[in-house]
């Protein structure tokens, strides 16, 4: 039997990219431009960073949006679940580069990190194929949640309501950014839940996923584009942490441990 050439045999010995490379001594190629002599080497490092994620420039005022996001959303309080890994990175006196690495990978948790803005924007655009096809949208979120779906993007752990909407939803109404078809029905949404499901109230992050599916971005772009989301809030619970005595961070008590595991045993002596 004769076989074809392999799968990755095309891409054996050389770098095949759109996106760029790097002649060490002579240029950079950033998406097709001279990364230190073209236009884009006047950007700021967010709109390089879009540039690099959606392949285009992404609109100032949609930057602006969520450069706001990012600074109401960057708590420095070391409870918070990613913070308190950057912090306790920081009491072991690890890295700076390697706390932060951390406390980041658990950014991507399902429930309360990345992993709901990556479900929240398929659930728009999911909604919206739906509702156009004549389901209205309370039949639709009732089978939704009847049939076990989680609404990614409503709903706090801790509190009801989210601080953070209205001054997002106030900044995108000042940036004429507010009136697109996903940020209306996820307001519709919370509307509907505010009626029957108060603990399922939007937070921000059911909101800035709605931006995201107005703005045509998908789920991954969207993902990567929220990396630094709680990046500022990390810094200073890991410094604060670096200048305690190790260990300082959160330490329990031996007194304060319940244990109601088998009891203590005498063991004959030997």
């Amino acid at each position: 039997m004769t076989r074809g050439p392999h799968v990755l045999e095309a891409h054996a010995d050389v770098l095949q990219t759109k996106v760029g490379a790097a002649f060490p001594g002579s240029r950079a190629v950033f998406r097709g431009h001279d990364l230190h002599r073209s236009h884009i080497k006047d950007l700021d490092w967010l709109s390089l960073c879009a540039f690099g994620i959606f392949g285009r420039h992404v609109p100032p005022e949609q930057l602006r949006l969520f450069n706001s996001v990012w600074v109401w959303t960057s708590y420095p309080d070391s409870r918070l679940w990613n913070n308190r890994v950057a912090a306790l990175a920081g009491t072991t006196r690890s890295t700076p580069t390697l706390s932060l690495c951390a406390a980041q990978a658990l950014s991507e948790a399902a429930i309360y990190g990345r992993g709901i803005e990556f479900r929240a924007v398929g659930f728009y655009l999911k909604t919206r194929e739906i509702l156009e096809g004549g389901v209205t949208l309370a039949d639709h979120l009732e089978a939704f949640l009847k049939g076990g779906g989680r609404m990614a993007g409503f709903g706090r752990p801790i509190a009801t309501a989210d601080e953070r909407v209205a001054l997002s939803h106030a900044l995108a109404c000042e940036l004429g950014l507010a009136d697109g078809y996903h940020v209306r029905l996820a307001l519709e949404i919370d509307a509907y839940f505010a009626a029957t499901r108060p603990h399922l109230r939007i937070n921000v992050a059911g909101l800035y996923s709605a931006f995201a599916a107005d703005f045509g971005w998908t789920p991954r772009e969207f993902g990567l584009f929220m990396f630094v989301t709680f990046q500022a809030g990390m810094h200073p619970c890991y410094l604060e942490a670096a200048d305690k005595p190790p260990g300082a961070m959160f330490p329990v008590r031996c007194a304060d441990v319940r244990y109601e595991g088998v009891a203590a045993r005498t063991w004959p002596g030997g």
